[in-house]
């Protein structure tokens, strides 16, 4: 085997279209590499696939059940098949976590498409909120399949931004039709401000945002309120400041913290809520092991807890 082997993950639900992209990807000529190729089928859909018309040349499939989702076994398959690259076709009712566990030893992914029927997929995401933002976290690309224009584009595409803003949206229209998303995301708080201003609402926009692009918050000064958390490791006047923020259901809440340093003085205690303006610096601090926003604080007051509702930070 290969010390690398790219993965294409294609995720979605039954009759989302994923089978249909797989075959006519592997019809592409411009696909064949010239490398052996797994397709690994996770579940049993509508479509079957018709390797006859496959122009990739050298090719394996194999289908596995979840129970046979483990590293020793796709290790001995792609030994066995001599795999230099893997399509996985995944089962939309199953996690991701279960396949990053079982993946062998060099098996590194490559592209993450993933596939939503655009009829069901409002349905889905009221219902089984925790799968569809699964499919979505990772994703380079989502499309929707059978759009129609009376659907707005609007509510497909919050959902897909709140779980990620990383993919590619296209809609893909009844008739063939494609379309890609060009709504722009602005930002629910003004990050050109003297003083941003952080509502409690927009916490979770925020946290990510300045997490995921830390550059451009560097030497701006930030106004917001949060729950205080120590540790004996830190140093005197060194603490977080942070909220619990849920991202798809109960399930997953967390406390999402920011380091911040103030005044020894302040006599803070864990699980306080405390208002502070701060400048973001953003360096390397070892309770984040690489370089992150460190809040330098200028002003701190204590603050009244949010009610029992609005606590938890959402991005709904």
């Amino acid at each position: 085997m290969p010390k690398e082997v790219p993965v294409y993950l294609f995720l979605g639900f039954l009759d989302a279209g994923k089978t249909k992209f797989i075959q006519e990807t592997f019809e592409d000529e411009r696909f064949d590499s010239d490398e052996k190729t797994l397709l690994l089928v996770c579940e049993e859909g509508e479509e079957e696939y018709t390797p006859s018309r496959f122009a990739v040349r050298k090719y394996a499939v194999a289908k596995v059940t979840e129970a046979e989702l483990t590293m020793s076994n796709l290790t001995r398959i792609a030994r066995e098949n001599r795999v230099e690259r893997v399509v996985v076709e995944w089962n939309g009712m199953m996690l991701l976590d279960k396949f990053f566990e079982a993946m062998p030893d060099g098996w590194l992914i490559a592209q993450v498409m993933t596939f939503f029927d655009a009829n069901t997929f409002l349905s889905y995401n009221a219902n089984m909120r925790q799968l569809v933002y699964d499919k979505i976290r990772f994703a380079d690309m989502v499309v929707f399949n059978r759009f129609r224009p009376e659907l707005k584009r609007e509510e497909f595409h919050k959902i897909v931004r709140a779980a990620s803003r990383r993919p590619d949206i296209v809609y893909e229209y009844v008739g063939g039709r494609a379309e890609y998303d060009d709504i722009e995301d602005p930002l629910p708080f003004d990050i050109d401000a003297p003083v941003i201003n952080i509502e409690d609402r927009d916490f979770a926009y925020f946290y990510r945002d300045l997490r995921e692009e830390p550059d451009k918050y560097d030497g701006k000064t930030v106004s917001l309120k949060g729950i205080v958390a120590l540790d004996r490791k830190m140093k005197e006047g060194t603490f977080g400041i942070g909220r619990l923020v849920m991202t798809c259901c109960a399930a997953d809440i967390a406390y999402s913290g920011l380091v911040c340093e103030g005044d020894p003085a302040l006599g803070l205690q864990t699980n306080e809520w405390l208002q502070i303006t701060a400048r973001i610096d953003v360096e390397f601090h070892k309770l984040y092991g690489e370089r992150g926003p460190v809040l330098k604080v200028y002003t701190a007051e204590r603050a009244q807890p949010l009610s029992e509702e609005d606590e938890v930070a959402t991005f709904y």
